[in-house]
């Protein structure tokens, strides 16, 4: 998430939270909400609302990562997996490109 900080509106970014906002507006005057990352007591949070918007996203996540998933656009951690961690950035990249594409980021 953090490689995207600098191209979205950090809106909550401390040592247990950083979540990222787009500059697009929603009709409820809120902006579009990107991601997050959440450090809780006994595990990490992984949001990512391009894959709610365009869940067609997820073909290509493996099935062990799609155990992972927490409702329709969050995964949880409880340790530290390289693999997981690759797919997830390529997941990232690919909700970036589909939200510019949707024009909702730059």
């Amino acid at each position: 998430m953090l490689p995207y900080a600098a191209k979205l509106v950090p809106s909550r970014d401390d040592e247990h939270e950083l979540y990222l906002d787009t500059r697009h507006f929603q009709k409820n005057k809120k902006p579009l909400f990107f991601g997050a990352v959440q450090i809780k007591k006994s595990y990490v949070s992984f949001h990512l609302m391009p894959i709610y918007v365009k869940p067609e996203l997820l073909a290509t996540v493996s099935p062990a990562l799609r155990a992972r998933m927490q409702g329709k656009s969050c995964f949880n951690f409880v340790s530290v997996d390289p693999h997981f961690f690759q797919e997830l950035a390529a997941l990232t990249e690919a909700g970036y490109a589909s939200y510019k594409a949707q024009g909702f980021v730059e």
